[in-house]
């Protein structure tokens, strides 16, 4: 069996679309920051986000040592990641999820 020229220039001018890479925002623990200072900054800058939702993740950053608090799109992800560094948050460098 032969492969027609024809398909095999279909396939070769086929692009292949990509999703752009999600990225997450993590917050760090540090010795300075209190957990209702956290928590308030999660519930302030992070959409959708419930008291409830940051007190755990506030948790998590305290007895893990980082909490994963949003994962989305490069540009989100680094507005959100900026405010809570304003804030005085540690954060971990963004990174592709």
């Amino acid at each position: 069996m032969t492969i027609s020229p024809l398909k095999t220039r279909e396939k070769a001018s086929q692009t292949v679309k990509k999703p752009y890479p999600n990225y997450k925002v993590i917050v760090l623990n540090d010795d300075f920051n209190t957990f209702q200072h956290v928590s308030s900054c999660l519930m302030t800058y992070i959409p959708n986000m419930t008291g409830d939702l940051a007190w755990d993740l506030t948790n998590q950053v305290h007895y893990e040592g980082q909490a994963m608090v949003w994962v989305g799109p490069q540009e989100m992800a680094e507005l959100y990641h900026q405010q809570l560094r304003r804030e005085g948050l540690t954060m971990a460098a963004l990174e592709a999820a």
